[in-house]
């Protein structure tokens, strides 16, 4: 895991920087600035928006009783939607985007379930309920 994770961290900062440089050959130094600068601020609306959709569903769940767990999920996914749009590149805004709008939102949010299923049932994560 922390293999894969160290081949991240150094390949796609890379890829970033050479999208970013090969993009601004093509288009020109200052536009390619100010299309960073619109997907941040197209992804800070975006991502509040997505949010309080989020965070009201999960006051109205909670105020009838539920657990709101896939919303819990779809929060995840929004937060990690709005930081990666915060980040300068086109890689990671594409990924951020994906995660903010609800239907490509959707597979990442199965993926997560599947995932958080997986390692529960292997015994690798512990919930510890306090009362």
């Amino acid at each position: 895991m922390f293999r894969i994770l160290f081949l991240l961290l150094l390949i796609v900062p890379a890829a970033e920087i050479a999208i970013l440089v090969w993009v601004g050959h093509l288009i020109g130094p200052l536009p390619t600035f100010v299309l960073i600068v619109l997907t941040s601020l197209l992804g800070a609306w975006l991502a509040k928006k997505e949010g309080l959709h989020a965070l009201r569903l999960a006051q109205t769940q909670l105020q009838n009783g539920q657990v709101p767990g896939f919303v819990l999920i779809d929060g995840i996914c929004i937060l990690a939607g709005g930081i990666l749009l915060f980040t300068p590149g086109f890689i990671s805004d594409i990924l951020g985007v994906l995660l903010l709008i609800p239907p490509t939102r959707a597979v990442a949010k199965a993926w997560l379930l599947r995932y958080f299923q997986r390692k529960i049932k292997s015994g690798q994560y512990n919930f510890y309920w306090k009362r």
